[in-house]
């Protein structure tokens, strides 16, 4: 048993909330809970690993979905009883198959009234959910989706597709007519070009924060 786990402090059930967090991005992906066992796997493997409390079983996160969370640290909170993941997710984290778990607003008093999302969106929150869809359609690439046509015409030709609306944003930019409709076009062909590719969000995000910190 290693010091690390030893210092965790399991609630009477034997578990313990867990935090999973973008290292990158720094956004919060989703609330589970681990067992002993469960912290000791993520700790040796470099994977994240969860205890079902539906299913009462260990689980490896992505170990059907595919979408799984390299550790890049694991953090234990000031009274010993939560732990923060900070990984590297390789696709969405939410069995909806958003990017969050945490994607539904609350409208309340002293929050504007509104849910969030509504006319608020912050654009890195869109483009992480956006990517998130973008590689659910990849993994399940159901027939009749566009997301799918563009995936299977290979990199030469979504590369071709990104160059296409990069050309439309510069008009639009010059005629000062639909900018934001155009900007929106690149950026979704650029997310599925990086998806194809294999490259997540997240390593744009590295690269810009290293650039820019």
């Amino acid at each position: 048993m290693t010091p690390a786990v030893e210092s965790v402090r399991f609630d009477g059930s034997g578990l313990v909330p867990v935090i999973a967090q973008d290292a990158a991005s720094g956004e919060v992906l989703t609330l589970a809970y681990a067992n002993r066992e469960a912290v000791e796997k993520t700790l040796a493997s470099g994977e994240a690993h969860y205890y079902s409390r539906s299913r009462s079983e260990l689980w490896r996160k992505g170990a059907t979905s595919g979408n799984t969370q390299r550790i890049v640290e694991v953090r234990l909170d000031c009274d010993g009883d939560a732990l923060l993941y900070m990984v590297e997710p390789r696709g969405p984290a939410c069995h909806t198959g958003e990017r969050s778990c945490f994607f539904t607003g609350l409208a309340g008093e002293g929050v504007g009234g509104t849910a969030a999302g509504d006319d608020d969106v912050l654009f890195g929150t869109m483009v992480e959910r956006l990517a998130g869809t973008i590689a659910q359609r990849h993994k399940e690439m159901p027939e009749g989706s566009y997301t799918v046509s563009l995936i299977e015409g290979g990199p030469e030709r979504l590369a071709q597709k990104v160059g296409e609306e990069a050309v439309e944003v510069v008009i639009a930019a010059l005629s000062g007519e639909r900018l934001s409709e155009e900007a929106a076009d690149l950026v979704y062909h650029l997310l599925v070009l990086l998806e194809e590719r294999g490259v997540g969000t997240e390593q744009v995000a590295k690269v810009l924060h290293d650039r820019h910190s």
